[in-house]
C-alpha cells in the first residue's frame, strides 16, 4: 500500500513538472493579441514626480476644505457660477478662491501692524481691502472675458454661417468654427468646445446650449441661444436664421461704436476745462496783463 501511495506521489509530481513546463508553450498568446499588447504597454513609469510647489498648493487647499468644513461654509452656487464666466473651471478653483479670500485679510492685517501711526485703523483697513480684493479682482476678469467673447461674436457668427451653408450641421459647425477661432478668440473657442463635449457626455442639445448662455453671461448668447432653441424646435432654416442674427450683431457692433464715439464729447469737456483751457488762457493772456500791468505802473509813475 505504501509504495503504492510512492508512485501516485512520483507521479503526480512529475506530472506537475511536465505542465509548469508547458505552461508557457500552451498558454502563448496570439500574434494579434501580442501585437495588442506591445501597442497598449507602455514603458513610461506610473508615478510622476510631485513638486514641492504641487505639495505645498495642496497642503493649502487641504486646509481651506478643513477649515470650511469645520466652519459649516458649504460651496456657493452664484460664485461658482461667477468662476465659471471668468473661465476658471477647476475643480479646486473655489478651494483656492476661498484660502485667498481668507488668507488676504490676514496679510492685510500683518502688513498694518508695522504702521506706527495709527496702527488700528491701518490694519483695519488693509483687512477689509484684502477681503474685497480678490472678489473685485474676479469680477474684473468675468467683465474682461465677457468683453472678449462679445467682441468675438460677429466673427463667429459669420464664420457660422459658411460653415452652415456649406453643408455642416450645427454642431460640427460650432465644432468647426471654435477650431478656425482658437488662436485669435481663444474664449469662445473653449465655450464651443465645452458645449460639444457635455453633448458627447450625454447631455442633450438645447440643455447644452442653455447651460452656456447661463455661463457666459452674455446677453448676445442669450439671444443666440433662444435663436438656436427655436429653430431647433419649429425646424426652421438654420442658415437664414444665423444670417439674420448676424447683422444684428453687426449692427449692434455699429450702434455700440456710434454710442461711444458720442460719449467722448461729453467725457473730453472735463480735461479741456479743467487741463487745456487754463495753459491756453495763461499762454494767451498772460503777455497782455503784463503789458497792461507795466503801462499802469508806467502811468503812476
Amino acid at each position: 500500500m505504501s509504495q503504492m501511495v510512492f508512485f501516485i506521489c512520483i507521479g503526480f509530481t512529475a506530472f506537475c513538472m511536465a505542465a509548469l513546463l508547458l505552461v508557457p508553450v500552451l498558454v502563448k498568446p496570439s500574434p494579434e493579441a501580442q501585437r495588442i499588447m506591445d501597442v497598449v504597454t507602455s514603458t513610461r513609469p506610473d508615478e510622476r514626480m510631485v513638486r514641492s510647489k504641487e505639495k505645498f498648493t495642496e497642503v493649502l487647499l487641504e486646509i481651506a476644505r478643513g477649515l470650511r468644513a469645520k466652519l459649516g461654509l458649504t460651496e456657493n452656487r452664484k460664485l461658482k457660477t461667477r468662476l465659471m464666466a471668468a473661465g476658471m473651471r477647476s475643480s479646486g478653483t473655489a478651494d483656492v478662491f476661498f484660502t485667498v479670500q481668507l488668507g488676504c485679510p490676514l496679510v492685510g492685517l500683518f502688513a498694518g501692524s508695522f504702521i506706527r501711526d495709527n496702527t488700528f485703523f491701518w490694519a483695519f483697513a488693509l483687512a477689509i481691502l484684502g477681503f474685497m480684493g480678490p472678489d473685485m479682482y474676479l469680477s474684473r476678469m468675468v467683465n474682461k472675458r465677457k468683453m472678449r467673447i462679445r467682441r468675438s461674436l460677429p466673427d463667429a457668427m459669420d464664420m457660422l454661417v459658411i460653415c452652415v451653408d456649406a453643408g455642416l450641421g450645427i454642431d460640427q459647425a460650432l465644432l468647426r468654427v471654435g477650431e478656425e477661432l482658437a488662436v485669435s478668440y481663444p474664449d469662445i473657442n473653449e465655450e464651443f468646445t465645452q458645449v460639444h463635449l457635455e453633448q458627447r457626455a450625454g447631455k442633450p442639445r438645447l440643455e447644452a446650449w442653455e447651460s452656456l448662455a447661463q455661463r457666459t453671461q452674455i446677453e448676445e448668447f442669450a439671444s443666440f441661444v433662444a435663436m438656436l432653441v427655436q429653430t431647433d424646435r419649429f425646424g426652421t432654416p438654420i442658415g437664414k436664421a444665423l444670417g439674420r442674427f448676424s447683422e444684428e450683431l453687426r449692427m449692434k457692433r455699429r450702434q455700440h461704436a456710434e454710442e461711444a464715439a458720442a460719449k467722448t464729447k461729453i467725457k473730453i469737456i472735463f480735461p479741456l476745462v479743467l487741463c487745456i483751457f487754463p495753459c491756453i488762457f495763461i499762454v494767451l493772456l498772460a503777455p497782455a496783463v503784463l503789458s497792461i500791468m507795466d503801462g499802469l505802473t508806467k502811468m503812476s509813475n
